[in-house]
């Protein structure tokens, strides 16, 4: 057991420093050189450097030191730790890596999408590995914590301030651009952390669940569960049958449950993650 724990530790610093080098790939060679100033303190730092000269890497550290030092409770002291790494290491390889970098486009549009998608896969396996991002992550659990207002909520307005903050400095045009990036960048962590592979999760309500359960046994190879329902107009007791297939299977299964039932009631919807027999392991 502790061997694999061992492991599992060294694993995720492994991906933690991978995804805090991604992020300062994507600040150095996108988002700093164009002042696409994203959200979050590298957002901050973007625009620090263009008005006073202080690096991106010394500002990293200087603001989110103190952040992770507040929220420290909340985080726990393994996520703790594997996040002030995580500030420590991008802070670093920020400058390290920046005389060594190109710049490949000057396109602002070009920047914002590539540097968001960049540091969105960064950010992504930093999370994957039970680390944060710091910055704004950090300042929106504060102002939960001491404000009545959502962890969400103090997310979107960190972001949106920093944002605000670079179309007062720059320009308009930019803070729109830095924008961009920010969904780029936010769309693409969703896509580390839950992977590619949409599955689809059925619901089905019918006279025949049996026969409808022994179909997709025989047909899909798929796994059935029931669940007792009652409808609360007829106070009528049913058996709802939930079934999770693949996005291939979809269209076989509303003929396998129409073919036995033309009365059924199926609502199908995405499952963004599945873990288990028939689909992935665990890791």
């Amino acid at each position: 057991m502790s061997k694999l724990l061992t492991k599992a530790v060294v694993r995720d610093y492994i991906l933690i420093t991978l995804g805090s080098i991604i992020i300062a790939v994507a600040l150095d060679v996108f988002l700093v050189p164009n002042r696409i100033a994203a959200g979050g303190v590298s957002g901050l730092a973007t625009i620090i450097y263009h008005v006073l000269g202080i690096p991106v890497g010394w500002t990293l550290l200087i603001v989110n030191i103190p952040l992770f030092l507040l929220s420290y409770r909340e985080l726990g002291p393994q996520v703790f730790v594997r996040s002030l790494y995580g500030a420590l290491v991008t802070s670093v390889f920020v400058e390290l890596l920046k005389p060594y970098l190109g710049v490949p486009t000057n396109d602002l549009l070009l920047a914002s999408i590539y540097g968001g998608i960049v540091a969105g896969i960064g950010m992504g396996i930093v999370l994957r590995a039970r680390g944060t991002t710091g910055g704004t992550d950090l300042v929106a659990r504060l102002l939960h914590k001491y404000f009545p207002v959502t962890v969400g909520q103090g997310l979107l307005g960190a972001d949106f301030v920093v944002i605000s903050l670079a179309g007062i400095v720059f320009d308009a045009e930019l803070a729109l651009y830095a924008l961009l990036g920010l969904l780029a960048t936010s769309k693409v962590i969703d896509l580390v952390q839950e992977g590619l592979s949409y599955a689809k999760a059925a619901f089905i309500i019918s006279r025949f669940p049996e026969e409808i359960t022994k179909a997709v046994f025989q047909e899909l190879d798929r796994g059935v569960t029931a669940l007792q329902a009652q409808g609360m107009y007829t106070r009528e007791q049913r058996t709802m049958l939930l079934c999770i297939v693949g996005k291939t299977e979809e269209s076989r299964l509303k003929q396998l449950v129409y073919q036995i039932d033309p009365e059924a009631f199926v609502f199908i919807t995405n499952a963004h993650e599945v873990i288990g027999e028939g689909f992935k392991r665990f890791s």
